[in-house]
């Protein structure tokens, strides 16, 4: 019998990792949802299929869920994802998927809560009114922001608002191995998990580990939130975002974010990646 996944976000840091997981499972076939599967003929093969999939286009949505048994759901970082999110799992429960299995955020159930938590935790709202099944990933930050959001600059540094506080940072690739294992396993249903890497550690510490296996002097600089405000909106950032940038980074700030679990190696079956293995296995994307 086979398994049909729907990956959403296919090409973004944790869906093209979770397609990367899936890739070769027996009995998976997975549908990596894209903008365009003509321009992303690259991603099939070893039972994946690039999809045409847009949130706004309704036609485009279920045509992508037509026999879908199971969907990895990714939802945009924009300020009406939640109402997106409805939308979808509305079209999802139409089409008789049975699991989905959604990219939230660590800490969505307190209350009142930051408003990225707040939008993470509607959407899985929305997701437990439906009455499908469903697995809520709930991981700390990125590894692979220190890539694609806050990587060194021209000039060696790392800027950020967040003092001397440790974060208990996680690969995306260990967050797509628990995805893989609550997509294709039963036992999860009803769940909620906090992912987290190994440790918590500092922005200097990981600027250290970069400089390491760059050959390149990697500073962190701790900017006044003031300042940080600022050079988010002079990048173009619109107001909704650099607000909820800015929260995101106090409650990092505050301690918040430094516990640690044990999911990656419970539900995995190994230890999650350290950030100087990540950084050795990447080194070529912060070389200048």
């Amino acid at each position: 019998m086979t398994t049909n996944i729907l990956v959403t976000g296919a090409t973004g840091t944790i869906g093209s990792q979770v397609v990367k997981a899936l890739r070769g499972a027996p009995g998976v076939t997975v549908r990596a949802a894209v903008r365009s599967a003509e321009k992303a003929k690259a991603l099939a093969g070893d039972g994946v299929v690039a999809v045409d999939f847009d949130y706004a286009n309704e036609g485009a949505v279920a045509k992508s869920l037509e026999g879908v048994d199971a969907v990895f759901l990714v939802t945009p970082f924009v300020p009406n994802q939640a109402e997106i999110a409805a939308r979808f799992v509305a079209a999802a429960k139409k089409a008789g998927v049975a699991r989905i299995v959604k990219l939230s955020a660590i800490g969505v159930e307190s209350e009142p809560g930051i408003q990225l938590g707040r939008w993470h935790r509607a959407s899985e709202k929305a997701i437990e009114a439906s009455g499908i099944s469903y697995t809520f990933l709930r991981p700390n930050n990125f590894f692979e922001n220190f890539i694609g959001y806050y990587p060194p600059g021209a000039d060696g540094n790392i800027y950020l608002p967040l003092g001397d506080a440790k974060v208990s940072y996680v690969a995306g690739a260990d967050i797509a191995a628990v995805a893989k294992v609550a997509l294709t396993q039963t036992g999860h249903e009803g769940k909620a998990y906090d992912i987290t890497g190994s440790e918590a550690f500092g922005v200097a510490d990981a600027a250290k580990a970069i400089g390491e296996v760059t050959g390149r002097t990697i500073t962190y600089v701790d900017v006044p939130e003031q300042a940080a405000q600022q050079g988010m909106a002079g990048a173009g950032m619109p107001d909704w975002m650099v607000d909820a940038m800015m929260e995101l980074h106090a409650i990092d700030k505050a301690g918040y974010a430094s516990a640690v679990t044990d999911v990656v190696q419970k539900l995995t079956g190994r230890a999650p990646t350290t950030f100087p293995a990540f950084a050795k296995e990447n080194a070529a994307r912060w070389k200048k």
